[in-house]
């Protein structure tokens, strides 16, 4: 699925799948590719990667027929831009509480590389750009998407009109900020995080705009269900999670059966 493919389901509000990818290794792509995803989260918020290691990621990995959703540290403009310009097929932007911050998002996204005031004429007003810029622009940017996470309860509360502002093709559920938010830290089978994951996706479905959850904790049954609830972009684990928990299964396994019922192998995510 490349980029074109990725904002068409999304507008469509077909169900993708994709996971979060942490190591820059050059024998990831092929493998992940060969797991049938549909894209690969690339976090520069929580995770070091320089912004050389992310370009060439993102390049790998539409190379291998995947598309590149990239989550920017902050949600600036600028930032978004310059995922953009290093080969991501759409961006994330952290902590989204209000329509000025996707406004500004919405200009780096499908008028760049204008800046400035004429970016802002160009969102004020119908028209305001001429006919062979405005054939540019959406030519340079056509399969480009713009996903936001909500992660706060301001978020929650103000997200039909952050959805009003336009311009928004998904909206992903940032887990632990929100728990945290809620005050039920990290406690995410917890009524009052899957009620506000309810709330994101009724609104969400109401304006027509592509959600998920991003499921790093053991949740099949919960993303499942969210699935079957209308949840269409299933993101799920991260490539670390996913070795950390299948090895200690491994361990466990053969230790047991080696009669080492407590060989000190944890089963536990690491932080």
């Amino acid at each position: 699925m490349d980029g074109k493919e990725f904002l068409s389901a999304l507008r469509a509000r077909r169900r993708v799948y994709g996971t979060c990818v942490l190591s820059p290794g050059p024998m990831w792509p092929p493998v992940v590719a060969r797991a049938g995803l549909d894209f690969v989260f690339l976090d520069t918020e929580h995770n070091a990667l320089e912004r050389q290691t992310v370009s060439w990621m993102c390049r790998a990995y539409g190379a291998a027929g995947l598309a590149t959703l990239v989550r920017i540290p902050a949600p600036d403009p600028y930032q978004a831009a310059m995922a953009l310009d290093g080969g991501a097929d759409a961006v994330l932007a952290p902590y989204i509480e209000t329509p000025e911050q996707v406004r500004a998002l919405r200009g780096a996204v499908r008028l760049r590389p204008l800046k400035g005031e004429r970016m802002e004429e160009g969102l004020n007003e119908a028209g305001a750009l001429d006919p062979e810029t405005s054939r540019y622009l959406e030519e340079r940017n056509a399969g480009r998407s713009l996903l936001i996470n909500i992660e706060s309860v301001p978020g929650i509360e103000r997200l039909d009109e952050i959805l009003g502002a336009g311009g928004v093709d998904g909206v992903i559920v940032g887990p632990h900020d929100l728990t945290v938010n809620l005050g039920v830290p990290e406690q995410y089978h917890h009524p009052r995080f899957e009620e506000a994951v309810r709330r994101i996706l009724e609104t969400c479905a109401r304006r027509g705009v592509s959600m998920g959850v991003h499921a790093f904790w053991d949740s099949l049954e919960q993303q499942i269900a969210w699935a079957r609830a209308g949840a269409n972009i299933v993101l799920h684990s991260a490539d670390l999670l996913l070795f950390h928990r299948a090895l200690c299964r491994d361990l466990e396994q053969i230790r047991r059966a080696l009669g080492e019922e407590n060989g000190g192998v944890s089963s536990a995510a690491p932080v």
